[in-house]
């Protein structure tokens, strides 16, 4: 006699719920990237670099006041020369500093092969080079004002003895410091625009640094109309004439650029890279 068994019966599958892409959010991209920057060793390093140089340099020059009160062909510039500008004196080297890591920010990805990690988790890229671009404006921006706090601090007693403390109610006194800001900010940019377009982190800092500083130097030993215009036109001569400037003035640094000619001169350096850099960026393989 032979017993049969039902066979058991078949447990119906959970409904299964349709699949959602994962897409990620720009925030959560602009917090990736923020995470990125402040995680690598190398930032701190430069950004400590940069605040020693800015104010190194500042101190250096409140501290050479009376050689160059002394002097009767530096007191007349001296004469000329706003104390603020005295306390920004050293902006022009945390330019170096901040390019570097402009151009690390991206050419360290491709470096490592980061880059496709990055890619592949955000597809349309650009959003990636936006997300730098604004991590890397913040912490300029905050490294660029502490920077200048300090170096108003350590040179007060210098420039008190030749009545040259800039007052903190002088609207030039504003427009010099934000105009180091501003243009330290639009130096990091132009670097990470760079460092987009060649993907080599040799070959962006070498360009941007002679753009930023090499050339403006180099050209002007050239007593040349067109070069002089040439020169006029480069990043620093273009932050002096604001920086040196007065509203409706025209600087000796920045040479026939005003002051307001000379912030528009500034913004093409940082704009047009990024955009470039952009636009590149989604039409060649990672």
């Amino acid at each position: 006699m032979t017993t049969t068994t039902a066979p058991p019966e078949a447990v119906p599958a959970p409904p299964s719920l349709p699949a959602v892409p994962a897409r990620p959010t720009f925030l959560g991209t602009l917090h990736g990237e923020w995470i990125k920057l402040l995680s690598l060793r190398s930032t701190w390093w430069v950004l400590a670099a940069t605040v020693v140089l800015i104010t190194g340099v500042s101190l250096a020059l409140a501290a050479s006041l009376d050689a160059m009160a002394a002097d009767p062909v530096t007191a007349m510039a001296l004469a000329d020369t706003h104390g603020a500008e005295l306390v920004a004196g050293g902006f022009q080297i945390g330019m170096l500093t901040i390019a570097v890591l402009g151009a690390l920010l991206i050419t360290g990805e491709y470096s490592t092969g980061m880059i496709r990690s990055t890619f592949a988790a955000v597809p349309t890229r650009v959003p990636v080079l936006a997300a730098k671009a604004i991590a890397l404006s913040v912490l300029t921006a905050v490294v660029a004002t502490v920077s200048i706090a300090l170096s108003y601090v350590v040179t007060m007693p210098q420039l008190a003895e030749h009545d040259r403390v800039p007052a903190l109610d002088d609207p030039h006194t504003w427009q010099v410091f934000g105009g180091t800001v501003y243009f330290l900010v639009a130096a990091a940019l132009f670097a990470l625009g760079v460092g987009t377009l060649l993907r080599s982190s040799a070959g962006a800092i070498t360009v941007a640094l002679s753009v930023l500083l090499l050339l403006p130097g180099a050209l002007s030993f050239i007593s040349l109309d067109w070069v002089e215009t040439i020169v006029s036109y480069l990043p620093l001569p273009a932050s002096g004439a604001f920086l040196g400037g007065g509203e409706d003035s025209s600087s000796l640094a920045g040479g026939g650029l005003g002051p307001r000619a000379g912030v528009l001169v500034v913004a093409a350096y940082a704009v047009v890279p990024l955009v470039a850099g952009a636009v590149v960026l989604r039409r060649r393989d990672a």
